[in-house]
C-alpha cells in the first residue's frame, strides 16, 4: 500500500489507515477476539497506520489495538492518539453514555493543559504498551481554544522536539477551528471528520487549500458520515454525525447511490474513493470492527471508479463542480 509522509515530520503512513473506535464498543460490543481479528485483517492486507483516542472506549480501543500489535515491529507501523480528555476512575456502575458500550469504570475529564497533555499521554502509552507514539492529535478542542493554543499545543510542539512524538496535529467534527489551528500554529497534520465527504465537501473552501499552503496533511475520517454512506442503498434512519441522519440527507444519499449504480459502482465504494482525489489528503481512515468489515472495505477502496460517476454526479448538482477527484483507475 503507498506511504505518504505526514507533513514534515518524517512519519509516514499508510493511504488507508485503521480507525480504532469501533473496537472500543463504539455503538455496541464487540469481543476481544473479533477485535484482534479486525487488527490483523488489516496488517495483512496492508495498513501501517493505526488511529485511535482514551475516549474510545474508556481506554479500550488502545488496550485492544496495543495488544493486537505487540507481535509485529514497532518500526513497521505508525500509530496516532489523542489528547484533550483524561479517563478519571470512576464507580463503574453502569454503562458509559457517550456512545460506547463499555461499563462506567472511568469518567473523561477535558483537559488541554500542559500537564493534561504529558499526563493523557503517559497512561495512553501505559494501555498501548509502547514507550513513544508516532501521531499525538489534540481531540476536540472545540470549547477550549486558548488552552488548546497557549498550553497543549506548545506541550506537543516541547514532546515533538524531545523525539516523544513523531508528529502532532489536531482531530475534530469540524473544519473552522482546524483552518484556525492550521494558521496559529505549526502543525504536521490535520484529521478531519465528516467535513470532506461524497455528503459534505465544506472543508474545501478554506481548510484544505490553508492544509495545502501551510504543508500541513490532512487525515480524513469519517468517510462515511458515521454509516449513511456505509450501504449501496442508504436507510432512513442511517446515522450520520453520530445520530439518525435527517430525510433530506438520507434522500440526497440515495440520489448519490443511483447515480453510482448506473455506473456499475456502490456508494461505499465512491464514499471511499472520493476524499482521497484531493492532494493535501495524505491518508484516509475507516474505523472497522472485524477482519469481515476490514476485508470488505479494502476491496472497496481498490475497486475502479470511473471518471463518468464524478461528472455525472457534478451535473446532477450531488458534488461540487470543483472538488478533485480521483483520478480514473484500472
Amino acid at each position: 500500500m503507498r506511504q505518504v509522509t505526514l507533513g514534515r515530520s518524517g512519519v509516514a503512513v499508510t493511504s488507508i489507515g485503521f480507525g480504532g473506535a469501533p473496537i472500543g464498543n463504539l455503538y455496541e460490543a464487540v469481543d476481544d477476539a473479533t477485535a484482534e481479528g479486525a487488527v490483523s485483517a488489516a496488517w495483512d492486507g496492508g495498513v501501517r497506520f493505526f488511529d485511535t483516542a482514551p475516549h474510545y472506549g474508556l481506554g479500550l480501543s488502545e488496550l485492544r489495538l496495543g495488544r493486537a500489535l505487540a507481535g509485529h515491529s514497532r518500526a513497521g507501523y505508525a500509530i496516532s492518539t489523542k489528547v484533550g480528555r483524561l479517563l478519571v476512575p470512576a464507580d463503574g456502575r453502569g454503562r458509559d453514555t457517550d456512545g460506547f458500550e463499555v461499563p462506567a469504570t472511568f469518567r473523561r475529564v477535558w483537559d488541554f493543559s500542559a500537564d493534561g497533555v504529558r499526563r493523557s499521554l503517559e497512561t495512553s502509552l501505559d494501555r498501548l504498551g509502547l514507550d513513544r507514539v508516532d501521531v499525538a492529535l489534540l481531540h476536540d478542542p472545540d470549547d477550549h481554544w486558548r488552552e488548546a493554543v497557549e498550553e497543549a499545543y506548545p506541550a506537543l510542539h516541547e514532546l515533538r522536539a524531545d523525539g516523544v512524538v513523531g508528529a502532532i496535529g489536531a482531530g475534530m467534527n469540524q473544519w473552522r477551528m482546524l483552518a484556525d489551528l492550521v494558521a496559529a500554529t505549526d502543525l504536521d497534520a490535520v484529521l478531519v471528520a465528516g467535513r470532506y465527504t461524497l455528503l459534505d465537501q465544506s472543508a474545501l473552501d478554506v481548510l484544505l487549500p490553508a492544509c495545502e499552503a501551510r504543508g500541513v496533511s490532512v487525515i480524513a475520517a469519517g468517510v462515511f458520515n458515521s454509516g449513511l454512506l456505509a450501504t449501496p442503498e442508504p436507510r432512513p434512519g442511517a446515522a450520520y454525525d453520530y445520530a439518525p441522519g435527517p430525510l433530506a440527507l438520507v434522500e440526497r444519499a440515495g440520489r448519490i447511490a443511483a447515480v453510482c449504480e448506473r455506473n456499475g459502482v456502490t456508494l461505499p465504494q465512491a464514499a471511499l474513493a472520493f476524499p482521497r482525489g484531493h492532494p493535501a489528503v495524505a491518508t484516509m481512515l475507516v474505523g472497522m470492527r472485524s477482519a469481515a468489515e476490514v476485508a470488505r472495505n479494502l476491496a472497496l477502496a481498490a475497486s475502479p471508479v470511473p471518471s463518468a460517476l464524478w461528472e455525472e454526479l457534478a451535473a446532477e448538482g450531488l458534488l461540487r463542480a470543483d472538488a478533485p477527484v480521483p483520478e480514473a483507475a484500472g
